[in-house]
């Protein structure tokens, strides 16, 4: 088993061709019975991407794990789907432990930041359908805004594995998940959805949800919970489903 620190369970491992998710478990506790879990997700080519940081205080953990792969340093991009504390958390550790990264976000994102995200650094915003090369593996912007919430909001696709980073979109309750399942994930993140709906139920998300099933992803990258293999468009379009009943 992949485990980089055996006090948290941090572990990593390789979900697709030179991707891998680092997760952290939350033990059962009050605020969350079944437990919950974070995951980042690294890329590892000639521009080495790691997509959410984590919260701050996960740094030491996460850094740890991406160790056990490349050099941290080594990174080049670090992006996140959307400004929030578990999704750029410790957004300033990793710029200054890998002094050529660029933080990568949404135009709106970088607009919205004024220039703060990358402490005097470039910032990398993509726009809807823009590409960014990494080597061998490239990945693709979708923007989402409200979808699941977050004005900023959106997504990476890597195109070679048809792999969707996919954010909060199937947040699965639960600690210990395996790291990829090829059961529905919708269920378990209704599930979650019944316990404190985080979705912002703007008019376009059924529109923005079709267009990220037309990418055919064929693993979904969940930032809670289990990452999916299998059909992501039918996944993604039951979701829709779901939302509108």
């Amino acid at each position: 088993m992949p485990i980089t620190n055996s006090e948290s369970n941090t572990r990593i491992d390789e979900i697709a061709d030179r991707i891998y998710r680092i997760s952290t478990p939350v033990p059962p506790g009050p605020a969350m019975p079944p437990g919950f879990s974070f995951n980042q997700f690294l890329i590892v080519d000639d521009a080495p991407l790691l997509f959410h940081t984590g919260f701050e205080r996960l740094f030491p953990l996460v850094r740890e794990a991406v160790a056990a792969v490349l050099p941290p340093e080594r990174l080049r991009f670090v992006g996140f789907s959307h400004a929030e504390p578990d999704e750029n958390g410790s957004l300033a550790q990793w710029l200054a432990t890998a002094p050529g990264a660029q933080p990568v976000c949404s135009r709106i994102a970088a607009m919205v930041a004024d220039g703060d995200l990358g402490g005097g650094r470039p910032v990398q915003a993509l726009g809807d359908g823009e590409t960014l090369v990494l080597g061998r593996s490239s990945v693709r912007w979708f923007d989402a805004p409200h979808v699941p919430h977050g004005w900023d909001c959106g997504f990476l696709g890597e195109i070679t594995t048809r792999t969707l980073l996919c954010g909060d979109l199937f947040t699965q309750p639960g600690a210990e998940l395996p790291p990829v399942t090829e059961s529905e994930i919708l269920g378990p993140s209704e599930a979650m959805r019944e316990m404190m709906d985080y979705f912002a139920h703007g008019p376009n998300t059924r529109n923005t949800l079709e267009r990220l099933a037309a990418f055919e992803p064929r693993l979904l990258a969940c930032m809670h919970g289990s990452s999916f293999r299998g059909d992501g468009a039918a996944q993604l379009r039951a979701l829709a489903a779901a939302l509108a009943g």
